[in-house]
């Protein structure tokens, strides 16, 4: 209850601050435009978009109110990893086998590991979210919080439009500004996005660009199929402090699988068989549960879940995917 007020607190003093949110957000617009043309924008792509944004303030209550924030470890992996999920997953591989398999074998990326964030960022492509990403991206470049990262995703998108990359009238996606099956936002469309089937045109709602993109995505970022994600682990009280992450933003005192070895009680039951693999020990309650048992739940992870917390910075998110993806070893 105390954290529903906190965030409630947070959300009136956030709209208190817009209460003459129709003439600052024309200004910023203008203001935008300055910094738009002087960064290779074409003024014909900005009149096209930009003047015709919106303030959404629906986007900032789910900015200030993300699931990453509030729900428990437990509870946010089985929301996200259920058996209805796993099911919905075999039948879309089943109905496009052929074109995970061929994408899986050129990019060196496991099937499991792109079913499980296709499901869990978009249930499969059922739900790839119908907000308009333009006025999305120009309301959190507007909002204070993170201004500067999304004025740039805003910029790039705007340049994909320019260079004709991505259709503007089809740029509906999540509150953040993400888009498609696997929820790319700008800059990663720029930097990862494929058209596999040389249609010249990138389509992430279609599942050819939008597979192998992200599996060409994975591969740059690093990801590994020979290697771990982590293991649930039950740790001893001994464990210093100092090596139990609760934060997503880095991870820190990183060692070979087997120093930790002393810190865990189930440490033989683990099947680690890379016992030289850099890994570091979790503790993903802490960080919205002060008062949480520091020890429990815990993980030893390893580079492979690092590759995930690039997708998406969230200590809860990278075990839901790594734990749909094991699900998904198991059925295929």
């Amino acid at each position: 209850m105390r954290l529903i007020s906190f965030f409630l607190l947070i959300l009136f003093y956030s709209f208190n601050a817009y209460s003459n949110i129709d003439t600052e957000f024309e200004k910023w617009k203008n203001e935008f435009k300055i910094f738009a043309l002087a960064n290779g924008v074409s003024e014909k792509t900005y009149l096209k978009t930009i003047p015709k944004v919106k303030f959404l303030p629906k986007v900032i209550e789910y900015d200030r109110f993300q699931p990453e924030f509030y729900e428990d470890t437990k509870t946010y992996i089985s929301k996200r990893t259920s058996e209805a999920k796993v099911k919905k997953g075999l039948e879309f591989y089943n109905n496009n086998k052929d074109l995970i398999n061929e994408i899986e074998t050129k990019y060196k990326i496991d099937k499991e590991l792109l079913l499980a964030l296709m499901g869990i960022e978009t249930n499969f492509g059922t739900y790839v979210g119908k907000m308009d990403i333009l006025s999305s991206l120009a309301t959190l470049s507007f909002d204070k919080r993170r201004s500067e990262f999304f004025s740039n995703e805003l910029l790039t998108l705007l340049k994909l439009i320019d260079q004709n990359l991505v259709n503007y009238e089809t740029l509906y996606g999540s509150w953040a500004g993400a888009f498609g099956f696997f929820q790319f936002m700008p800059s990663t469309i720029q930097n990862y996005a494929i058209d596999y089937n040389k249609d010249d045109f990138i389509d992430l709602k279609n599942p050819i660009d939008a597979y192998a993109s992200a599996a060409n995505y994975l591969n740059k970022i690093g990801w590994n199929n020979t290697e771990p994600c982590y293991y649930k682990i039950d740790l001893n009280k001994d464990i210093p402090k100092k090596y139990l992450n609760v934060s997503a933003k880095k991870l820190h005192n990183k060692n070979k699988a087997n120093f930790f070895k002393k810190y865990i009680n189930n440490y033989s039951e683990l099947e680690i068989t890379q016992e030289n693999l850099l890994s570091t020990i979790i503790t993903p309650d802490k960080d919205i549960i002060p008062d949480a048992e520091t020890l429990n739940p815990a993980y030893i992870v390893f580079g492979n879940y690092e590759v995930i917390l690039k997708w998406n910075r969230s200590l809860r998110f990278g075990l839901a995917v790594c734990t749909l993806k094991d699900k998904f070893k198991n059925e295929l």
